[in-house]
């Protein structure tokens, strides 16, 4: 919980979303209660104009102020549109008799509009004398306009209420959408290899993360400077020591024929498949340096079946040295568009790791298999398999499964993979077919149509 509480606080798009959202809400809470203010006293101020066109209605008829006919209401009306309408006694006169239906008003009611307080009822009253003499008092229930004026008022906080929650999502989306370059940016360069150290393009990115994105550029361009520059070494090292290593196998070959001891031909014999595993270092470190090119050699359409013969060709004296029995399955006519040099090192790697894992009369298998959208080609051994938990680890360089003695550099599946990654394929281990009688590997390399 605490490293998401960190990411979310560490987040630019959330710190933005919440900067916006809680400006939003204060400008929204301020409009808000402004508006309320205003419609509330507006809606006041309508209500004592009513009081006064009422007022000026009876002064423009000239009508009566004699109480029995100027004090109405109906009883019966709704409160909210209730208006009392009743005359008052001059200035300094007795007051009247109290008539049923009739507020118990004072005679010393100034002009104008005010709030009194009768029989514990707060009433807002408009007194104006008529011109035809008397003085009338128009009058609401304080309560009513109060009622009147706050649902006025709220009506007016109905498009804040609706209309916030709306905006704070359409920004929260606005800000997804902005972000976005920069998420399929960083989606881009987590699915790149570690060879592929291709310039980030600043296409469609906002003019602010160009910098940060040159600055990558240039980060990149040196690490692949480096990176070259190690490759040429690891191979012009492997190739200058191939002739002196020639050379020493030559001459181990040449004591080979003199007269020695049985001690001095064992270790002679050891002497010379050191020299033969470095040699096989050598080519396979060579191989690598050139699978991980990052520009890969021109392709042109390969048939499998070809590729397989030619490898097989290659690697038929080792099997017969081991008397393992190597052959193609099926007879699937399926061509691929690779540079030769590429399929033939992919295949002469696994096919030689086969016959080198399998014991001898063993068996090593080679078939492809077409599919909608792909060419599979599988290797199967009868060698001792590798376990699970290893499948990732073997494509490491110069990783040895524990327990194997066989002559190796620990760099083939690592050559493969190199070589699959830079022409799009996927490799997957695991047991070999259910018609080996031993436990065996099965190798599948699966080519997609882009490849093909």
């Amino acid at each position: 919980m605490d490293g998401f509480k960190g990411k979310i606080a560490s987040s630019l798009q959330f710190r933005l979303s919440s900067w916006l959202a809680l400006v939003i809400i204060c400008v929204a809470v301020a409009a808000g209660i402004f508006s309320f203010a205003a419609a509330l006293t507006e809606a006041n101020e309508l209500q004592d104009d009513q009081l006064r066109q009422v007022a000026a209605l009876l002064n423009d008829h000239r009508l009566s102020a004699d109480p029995p006919m100027v004090s109405r209401h109906a009883a019966d009306s709704d409160p909210e549109f209730r208006v009392i309408v009743q005359a008052l006694p001059p200035a300094g006169a007795s007051p009247a008799a109290p008539v049923a239906g009739m507020l118990r008003l004072p005679a010393n009611l100034s002009d104008g509009i005010q709030t009194v307080v009768v029989h514990d009822v707060s009433w807002r009253l408009l007194v104006r004398s008529l011109d035809a003499g008397g003085r009338v008092a128009v009058g609401q229930q304080t309560a009513v306009r109060d009622e009147i004026a706050r649902d006025s008022a709220v009506r007016t906080l109905m498009p804040f209420l609706i209309l916030i929650p709306i905006l704070l999502v359409l920004v929260g989306y606005l800000i997804r959408q902005i972000f976005k370059p920069l998420r399929r940016l960083a989606s881009e360069i987590d699915h790149r290899s570690e060879q592929d150290v291709r310039e980030v393009r600043d296409t469609g990115l906002p003019t602010e993360i160009k910098p940060f994105v040159v600055a990558i550029n240039r980060l990149l361009s040196r690490v692949a400077q480096s990176v070259a520059a190690q490759r040429r070494f690891v191979a012009d090292a492997a190739h200058e020591l191939r002739s002196p290593l020639t050379a020493l196998s030559l001459q181990a070959e040449s004591l080979a024929g003199a007269a020695m001891s049985e001690e001095a031909k064992v270790r002679l014999k050891k002497l010379g498949a050191g020299l033969q595993r470095t040699r096989l270092l050598l080519d396979q470190l060579l191989a690598m340096a050139r699978a991980q090119q990052p520009a890969a050699p021109a392709a042109t359409v390969i048939a499998v079946q070809d590729a397989f013969r030619r490898v097989l060709e290659d690697l038929l004296p080792l099997a017969e040295a081991r008397h393992i029995d190597v052959g193609v399955v099926g007879e699937n006519g399926a061509t691929l568009t690779i540079a030769d040099v590429d399929l033939k090192t992919l295949l002469k790697n696994l096919v030689e790791n086969a016959i080198r894992h399998s014991p001898p009369g063993g068996r090593v298998d080679l078939s492809v298999e077409t599919t909608p959208g792909h060419v599979i080609v599988r290797v199967d051994d009868t060698g001792p398999g590798i376990a699970a938990h290893e499948r990732e680890k073997v494509f490491s360089p110069f990783y040895r499964v524990l327990g194997n003695d066989e002559l190796g550099s620990g760099l083939g599946l690592s050559i493969v993979k190199a070589i699959a990654d830079r022409v799009g394929a996927s490799i997957d281990l695991g047991a070999s077919a259910p018609s080996q009688t031993a436990p065996g590997l099965r190798v599948t390399v699966t080519f997609p149509v882009s490849a093909t």
